[in-house]
């Protein structure tokens, strides 16, 4: 059975930094393609960051060379290093894993587990 459990989330002011983490279990992250996203009130589901299956990293263009996906396969856990937070990023933060046959990372129809989500909230 699937399961993902983010957490890390939290208040911090602009310019700051949070790491979440997602802890798997029923698969190991070293295997599948996993994602990050993100969920503002009102807005929707966008894509933050991803792996594929062969390692390689997405970054959505808003978040490029400040956020840091990383896995640690010993602990089955996926990390978002978060830094240089703005307002703007401010919102609830959900892992993904199990992306389809085809498709994009960035699409959150793309993945097929989902975790319960952390908030993080950035004041100016």
């Amino acid at each position: 059975q699937v399961q993902l459990v983010e957490s890390g989330g939290g208040s911090v002011q602009a310019g700051g930094s949070l790491r979440l983490s997602c802890a798997a279990s029923g698969f190991t992250v070293g295997y599948k393609s996993m994602g990050w996203f993100r969920q503002a009130p009102g807005k929707e589901r966008e894509g933050v960051a991803g792996v594929d299956t062969y390692g390689v990293t997405y970054y959505a263009d808003s978040v490029k060379g400040r956020f840091t996906f990383s896995r640690d396969n010993s602990k089955n856990t996926v990390y978002l290093q978060m830094n240089s937070l703005k307002p703007e990023d401010t919102a609830m933060y959900y892992c993904a894993a199990y992306g389809r046959p085809s498709g994009s990372w960035a699409d959150p129809t793309y993945f097929r587990y989902w975790g319960q989500g952390t908030q993080v909230t950035v004041s100016s």
